[in-house]
């Protein structure tokens, strides 16, 4: 059987994959799919909910003001199985949390002892950026 070009580009984001995972076994709402992928914005979430109803691979239903999501897993039938076997592997799960981090955007998070604290190593300060803010506001009046 063939796979439709739609799904596989769909499911080419290691966050839709998630997004897949989380709903696929339970419908889920759009805030249980946000707080189950706390390094990601509603915004973001959204955009990726939306690219999977596009390509059909989500069904969406409204109760009031809630939505709410479950995989179309008939129309996911062709590649079921791939998911399926990479959401069971270990090493698939590593590979994930790599891939989040490294689509992640914001500032990237610092552990153990290369944290600095403000006004360490080049970095001027809360301090200074507030003089050089009060600076400006004066001069423009």
């Amino acid at each position: 059987m063939l796979t439709d070009p739609a799904v596989l580009t769909a499911i080419a984001s290691p966050r839709r994959r998630e997004i897949l995972r989380l709903i696929w076994a339970a419908e889920r709402g759009a805030g249980e799919i946000r707080q189950a992928m706390p390094d990601v914005s509603w915004g973001a979430v959204s955009l990726q909910l939306r690219a999977l109803s596009e390509a059909g691979l989500v069904a969406c239903r409204m109760q009031g003001r809630r939505r709410f999501y479950r995989a179309d897993r008939q129309r996911l039938e062709s590649v079921a199985d791939m998911l399926e076997s990479m959401w069971a592997d270990a090493l698939w799960k590593l590979k994930l949390a790599a891939e989040l981090e490294a689509t992640r955007r914001g500032p990237k998070k610092v552990q153990g002892p290369a944290r600095r604290s403000l006004g360490e190593g080049g970095s001027k300060g809360p301090k200074v950026r507030t003089a050089r803010i009060k600076r400006v506001q004066r001069s423009k009046k």
